[in-house]
């Protein structure tokens, strides 16, 4: 059954282990624009960490509640606010998804933003800027193979 939750795909040349890496060192790429600040730990099952952004615009703060190594991370978002749409809450309760795998002679990352689904108020700005941080931000980071 097809979902309408946020995905994107990347590619990369690097090795699992690289990709890994490059995504758990939150702050190197989910920042950069509207002077983004990540506060906490963001490498291990438990850990968490806020984002903040835009002046009060954007605050979320996420739990990771699955991590494999060089396969999958998950983060749970347990709080959010969005100071740009009605219902500031709308990423509370949604999940963050980074599934890592071999595809012929490149790893896939597929980015799933559970939730975050045309229905909400937030989908065409947060997509877009989704979007925006993994094309523009995460993809040359993984593809240099730096992790910062």
């Amino acid at each position: 059954m097809a979902t309408n939750n946020f995905t994107i795909n990347l590619f990369s040349e690097q090795t699992p282990e690289q990709v890994f890496q490059t995504i758990n060192n939150v702050g190197g790429w989910w920042s950069g624009y509207y002077g983004e600040q990540i506060k906490g730990n963001t490498q291990n099952l438990n850990d968490e960490f806020s984002f903040t952004a835009g002046e009060g615009a954007h605050f979320s703060q996420h739990k990771l509640i699955e991590v494999i190594p060089n396969q999958k991370i998950v983060w749970l978002t347990t709080d959010s606010y969005l100071n740009f749409i009605e219902k500031g809450n709308e990423w509370t309760g949604t999940k963050v998804i980074f599934e890592i795998a071999a595809k012929e002679n490149n790893i896939q990352l597929t980015f799933t933003h559970e939730g975050l689904t045309p229905d909400i108020e937030c989908y065409e700005a947060c997509s877009t800027a989704w979007t925006s941080y993994l094309n523009n931000k995460l993809s040359p980071l993984i593809n240099e193979g730096r992790k910062e």
